[in-house]
């Protein structure tokens, strides 16, 4: 399933890289103006996740939700854990009602397709790979990142396309997850992040419906497999 997956991935790859450029990083003004009703609440956001570090074992880990992807799930046996939210279009009820906050600030965005809090256990490295197309961006704000102690930087590194950020507390980043990325978490302690999948605004109207098509197909999986 996997290699089908790949496969299927890099084809819709190629059909947006022909027709989408842009850099790794974008302009939230541009692209997701709403990001600051986030990163205005993220404390408050923290604090809806906090609970669930106490109750891991009950949050599916990511191979579990997207089977295609467990080579970068299970790669070094440490846990990588997602509390779902809302997958392309789908809601998951009780995971909205454990979070109303950030419940209450995806229902009011519609442009968020997808919102989730994802948790990495202590050293978990997730290995360099590409989301699959173009008409999706990603938004991630930091909830509970832990520090090195030498110098006081956030121990979880975030690398787009070569280049290492460094996303603390309360901050945030808006990337083409096209782009190759990986993640590590060089700590002791878990990590926790805001992730939402955002729906890319000002695309060739053949790129919008062909984004809208597989935000469906995709829509209907989740609904067949479920959320969270």
């Amino acid at each position: 399933m996997g290699f089908f997956y790949d496969r299927s991935a890099t084809l819709i790859r190629s059909i947006y890289d022909s027709r989408i450029g842009g850099p790794a990083l974008l302009d939230a003004d541009v692209y997701f103006p709403e990001a600051s009703l986030f990163a205005a609440a993220w404390r408050d956001i923290r604090d809806e996740a906090e609970p669930l570090t106490r109750r891991l074992h009950s949050v599916p880990r990511f191979h579990e939700i997207m089977r295609e992807q467990e080579a970068i799930s299970i790669n070094d046996n440490r846990d990588w854990r997602i509390f779902v939210l809302k997958a392309y279009g789908v809601t998951c009820a009780k995971n909205m009602e454990a979070c109303p906050r950030l419940a209450e600030i995806v229902s009011a965005v519609p442009s968020v397709l997808s919102a989730s809090i994802s948790f990495m256990a202590p050293h978990k490295h997730i290995p360099s790979h590409r989301g699959p197309f173009r008409g999706v961006i990603r938004f991630y704000l930091g909830l509970s990142i832990p520090l090195r102690p030498d110098d006081g930087r956030p121990a979880a590194v975030l690398k787009v396309d070569g280049v290492e950020y460094r996303v603390g507390d309360g901050d945030w980043m808006l990337w083409d997850d096209t782009y190759p990325h990986e993640v590590l978490n060089d700590s002791d302690t878990v990590r926790s992040v805001l992730v939402l999948d955002v729906w890319r605004r000002g695309m060739p109207l053949d790129m919008e419906l062909f984004s809208r098509l597989l935000i469906g197909a995709v829509g209907l999986g989740v609904r067949w497999r479920g959320v969270g």
